[in-house]
């Protein structure tokens, strides 16, 4: 970017002493105005446009703190360096209230002086120009890891690393950058896809090498705080991605040290299978036998397939031999006013050994985006999907709630049931009037789809799935594809694309994190 254009006020009163900076940044190609006090430089600013202000502390007349809250009621945008005698931290407390965006400790340099100049305005540019390069290398090396044959160990690291650009690519609206990305992501869903229908039957017969699952998350990562009698809360965030996650941990860190750890969900990746793995401990075939109630056929209703996870907890306790002192309490969360009143109950549960807490936000909200042509206009995009879910938890209940269990010195495990993929390609399935109603699964008999495009499951008891009957069958979508039935193709193709959906196989609905958090001393 050319700086010749760049115009600097530089406000000091003694401003002739300083004739030998303002040459040298001239010659770096600036445009410097001078100005011999405050009540100067305030009709210079607002008499005309300037790009940042190297403004004195002490000064005659008004001084640089009370001009510093001027220039930023004029332009709350503007960059303004105090150049300064004093090392104070009350000063620089007071200028920092003040929303100053550098320091300089006098004497300077004329390259010092350059150097904040060019930090403040070109900062930006040079890190996006940086970005750009090491965006290609690691491109590169994604694209060629994602084609050579990898273990699930690889599959989260390859995630990890592709969540951490999406993160930062946040931060600079380059669409190129943005497009390659998820043209990365497209390709390595593809491959993640062929990989899980090829391993999964291993899994599901606890081969022992598999990967944490489901039905490990409450005995690995729960279990072992209460064995040791220690305040546990264990926080399940239905539908939460990791890239959710990881743009929330900022949030959280000046109250908690965090290990973040990784595991994949069941298939399908939905509430009534993932979830009820986490709470019963079993697989779905298995809490299908207990409960067979759960799963009669007609049932439609999501909501009454979760009814039963206090007590599937209650005997995932008494299998793994753990007997609390006091009766642990479960709680589940659907609305504003259920939040707002377990927030004013938090003191009481100060003495409760373990609580579980069900958080349905990001899955009402994921769910309510595809209804609401509002929230389709905020977030239209994944990283405004991020952004929001960011927003909302910055002012939520929710965050009220985990900083008191920061205080009262609970451990802290965060986790989510499934993830969910953006829909973006319609997938063409055939099924009799008993086929379940799901985007990302279906269940029923003699399943017509193209398996390009969907993982079939003709025998769900070998992948520990209920089976009514033995035509049933599961067809579960791969990468972004959701099912649409011939009848009317084209409307729902429309409607659906473009929507949050879970149920299938991808990374953003598989690859999970859980984290425990322990509260800073």
């Amino acid at each position: 970017m050319n700086v010749s254009a760049r115009r600097i006020l530089w406000v000091d009163d003694e401003i002739e002493m300083l004739k030998p900076h303002i040459i040298f940044l001239e010659q770096k190609g600036f445009e410097i105005a001078t100005a011999a006090g405050g009540s100067e430089a305030l009709d210079m600013l607002r008499d005309g446009h300037y790009d940042l202000v190297l403004l004195d502390e002490m000064m005659i007349g008004i001084d640089g703190l009370e001009t510093l809250g001027c220039i930023k009621e004029l332009d709350p945008s503007i960059p303004v360096v105090m150049v300064t005698k004093s090392e104070e931290e009350e000063l620089m407390d007071d200028a920092l209230g003040r929303r100053i965006d550098d320091f300089l400790i006098k004497p300077v340099k004329p390259s010092q002086v350059f150097l904040a100049i060019k930090r403040l305005l070109d900062g930006r540019r040079i890190q996006q120009d940086q970005l750009a390069q090491t965006y290609a290398s690691e491109f590169n090396e994604l694209r060629g890891r994602i084609m050579e044959p990898m273990t699930w160990e690889d599959w989260i690291q390859v995630y990890a690393r592709l969540v951490n650009w999406d993160l930062e690519l946040d931060r600079f609206r380059d669409a190129g950058l943005r497009q390659t990305h998820s043209d990365l992501e497209q390709s390595a869903n593809a491959e993640f896809a062929r990989y899980v229908t090829d391993v999964y039957l291993d899994w599901t017969s606890d081969a022992p090498d598999r990967p944490i699952l489901s039905v490990d998350i409450f005995e690995r990562f729960v279990a072992p705080h209460l064995k040791a009698k220690k305040k546990t809360y264990f926080v399940v965030l239905d539908c939460m991605r990791l890239d959710h996650w990881m743009s929330l941990v900022p949030s959280l860190e000046p109250y908690f040290d965090i290990e973040n750890d990784y595991y994949y969900s069941i298939l399908p990746t939905a509430t009534p299978y993932s979830r009820n793995a986490l709470f019963s401990g079993r697989w779905p075939i298995e809490f299908s036998e207990q409960f067979p109630e759960l799963w009669a056929t007609h049932s439609r209703d999501v909501f009454s397939k979760n009814r039963f996870e206090r007590q599937m907890m209650d005997r995932q306790l008494s299998d793994l031999g753990i007997f609390l002192q006091r009766d642990h309490k479960y709680i589940k969360i659907y609305e504003k006013n259920e939040a707002d009143n377990i927030k004013r109950q938090m003191s009481t549960f100060h003495d409760l050994p373990f609580v579980s807490l069900v958080y349905n936000f990001v899955d009402i909200l994921s769910h309510s985006r595809s209804e609401s042509v509002i929230l389709q206009e905020i977030a239209p995009d994944e990283p405004a999907f991020r952004s929001l879910v960011r927003s909302w938890f910055n002012h939520s209940a929710l965050y009220d709630i985990m900083r008191e269990m920061a205080r009262q010195g609970a451990t802290v495990i965060v986790t989510t049931d499934h993830g969910a993929v953006l829909g973006k390609r319609a997938a063409l399935i055939r099924g009799n009037r008993d086929t379940s109603t799901n985007l990302r699964y279906k269940f029923g008999s003699n399943l017509g789809c193209d398996e390009k495009e969907t993982f079939l499951i003709k025998d769900p008891a070998a992948y520990k799935l209920p089976s009514d009957g033995a035509s049933k069958q599961y067809a579960i979508a791969k990468e972004d594809y959701y099912f649409v039935y011939p009848t009317e193709f084209h409307k729902y193709e429309r409607q659906y694309r473009g929507s949050f959906q879970h149920g299938g196989i991808s990374l953003e609905e598989m690859i999970l994190p859980c984290a425990t958090m322990v509260p800073k001393r």
